[in-house]
This record gives C-alpha cells, structure tokens and sequence, in this order.
C-alpha cells in the first residue's frame, strides 16, 4: 500500500543530533524485526507507517518548554500533511472493497484487439479501475495444438467458408469454466439480445462469451458447451467479437456503482418496456429552438407525468411492438 515503506528498509531520515532531535525509534525497528515479533503484515504495516509519519520526539532535557511546543506542533502538521498526501491511495484502494461480488468475464474470440480497445475507455474501464469488473480477453488459437494454430475447416456437405472447429473451443471454455461459470455463445442464430436478458446476466458472477467467426461455429458448440446462443440483432456481422462488446457494457452498466447515479441505469430506454424520452441541456434557446416550459418550471411532478407521456409518444412512433 505504501511504497515509501519498502519491508526491511530502516529509516531515511536518522537521527544525527538525538540531543536535539529526541530518541527515533524508527531509526532501528525494521519490518523483518516486527514480522519475528509476531505481528501480522497489517500491524507490520501499520506500525511502519506511525514510525515514518507519526513520530513524536521525546522531551528534551533543555528547560525551553516553548522550543518543545514547537517542535510538536511541527511534527503534527507534518502527521497532517503526509496523511492527507496518501489519502487518495486509501480511497482508491477502499473503493476496490466495495465489490464484494465481483463479476468476471472472459472472451474468447480471434480477434482480441476488436473487444480490447472500446472496453478500455469510459465506463468499461472504470468498471475495471474500481474493481467491479475483472475482464480477461483470449486468443482462441492459444488452445490449438497443432504448429499452424488452425481453428477452422471446410463444412461437412459442401457448401461455402469455413467452420470453426469444436477442438479448441471446448479446451478453451473447460479450462477457464468452475461450477459459477455461464457460457454464451454469440450467434445470429441466437435469442435475441434485451435490456431484461442485460439485466439477468448482470446477476452472474462469471459469463464465458464465445465468438463466432467465418460461416459460423461447430454446432456441438452449441449443443453440448453454450448455456444461451445470443443475438444482438437480425443483421450479420464480420465476427462475433463486435456483438461480445455490446453485451459485455449493456450488462456491466448495470452492476451496482459503475454508474455515476444510482438512477441512471432504472431511467434508460427500455427499463420499463417504454424508450427515454427527450432530454434537453443548455443554452435554453439554441437558434431560436426553446427547450419545453415544463422543465424550468421547477414542478417535479409536472416534469415526471410530461416525461413520462413524451416517453409514451417516443415509444408508440418509434416502437409500437414494446406496447403490445
């Protein structure tokens, strides 16, 4: 926690006057000594920390009680100011505890720069910076065994493209896999994806996400591997690495403190099968265009039923299928 108290490092600053400067005991207590008195790595640590920080000279045989006073309240505002320069190191390193629960996720995919770079900005990488989040992204060819790392072949039948093989696929999931573990397999042919299913496997504490590729996987990927083929939508794409994203931030999003407000994840679109309706911000008159009167009006209950009926309006031109 504190680099500046290396264990078994003595004391920089020594005592080279102790007439003057009082007897240091931090000077010959060394974290090897504390740890063969018994004490756990925490008292350890905590005893170097009031040695380097909190050390207060012994009364000095001189007679000048004022000199004394001085030093003490020399020494406490240095205590003061070393506290508050790590304080910042113990409110990151106390943030991390607050996910008691934390969630993994592991992606398995040809393509690992496709989910490492949009999952390491914003949100996503606070997830991960707080703790909230443990996100392990591999090469599916780090389970092949052959020197030319193959993971696909020709289907049976005929037909066009390549499949990828079952072989690695199942080492890759069965190494990775513990009695937690949910796999999904990302496919067009799978249930297609939804903020309530978002919100399901936001409760796991560990997803396994497979990614598809070429003209699609092995079926017994499927049948004897997946726990859920998922589909972000009736269009194709060029692998399943992209799909894989948008789970993996629609259901983080959704874990306890990601968030900046607490609220902000109940009130998105489709939270309560109805979209969001319009949000406005300053100026309040942008080219002549007015933000609504309703919402400088300062009336909560004004604004919750007018954003609740625009919410509806949204909804019912855009979606009508949410209203059925």
């Amino acid at each position: 926690m504190f680099p500046d108290l290396m264990l078994g490092a003595r004391r920089t600053n020594s005592c080279n006057d102790k007439s003057e400067r009082g007897s240091c005991a931090g000077c010959s207590i060394t974290a090897g000594a504390l740890f063969s008195a018994g004490l756990d790595t925490t008292s350890v640590l905590w005893r170097l920390f009031q040695e380097k920080y909190a050390w207060i000279p012994e009364q000095s045989n001189a007679p000048n009680e004022r000199m004394q006073a001085t030093r003490t309240n020399r020494n406490d505002r240095r205590t003061s100011r070393s506290v508050s320069s790590i304080r910042p190191l113990l409110d990151k390193t106390s943030a991390r505890f607050k996910y008691a629960q934390q969630m993994r996720i592991d992606i398995l995919t040809l393509f690992p720069e496709i989910c490492r770079a949009p999952l390491d900005e914003s949100m996503m990488k606070r997830a991960q910076s707080s703790g909230a989040l443990d996100l392990r992204i591999h090469n599916l060819r780090d389970w092949t065994t052959d020197k030319h790392r193959i993971v696909d072949d020709a289907p049976f039948g005929g037909g066009p493209g390549m499949v990828m093989k079952p072989e690695p696929i199942f080492a890759a999931v069965e190494s990775l896999r513990s009695n937690e573990s949910f796999v999904l397999l990302m496919t067009p042919q799978g249930k297609t994806f939804t903020q309530k299913i978002a919100r399901d496997f936001s409760t796991k504490s560990h997803l396994i996400i497979v990614c598809g590729h070429y003209e699609g996987i092995d079926h017994r990927v499927a049948e004897h591997l997946a726990d859920a083929e998922i589909s972000i939508g009736d269009y194709v794409l060029t692998n399943g690495a992209i799909a894989a994203v948008v789970v993996v931030d629609a259901v983080v999003r959704l874990l306890p403190g990601v968030l900046g407000h607490e609220h902000s994840a109940a009130d998105d679109s489709f939270s309560s099968s109805l979209l969001e309706g319009p949000q406005y911000t300053r100026p309040a008159d942008f080219r002549g265009w007015k933000i609504p009167d309703v919402l400088l009006s300062g009336n909560h209950a004004e604004i919750a039923a007018w954003r609740k009926a625009q919410a509806l309006k949204e909804t019912s031109e855009n979606r009508p299928d949410l209203l059925k």
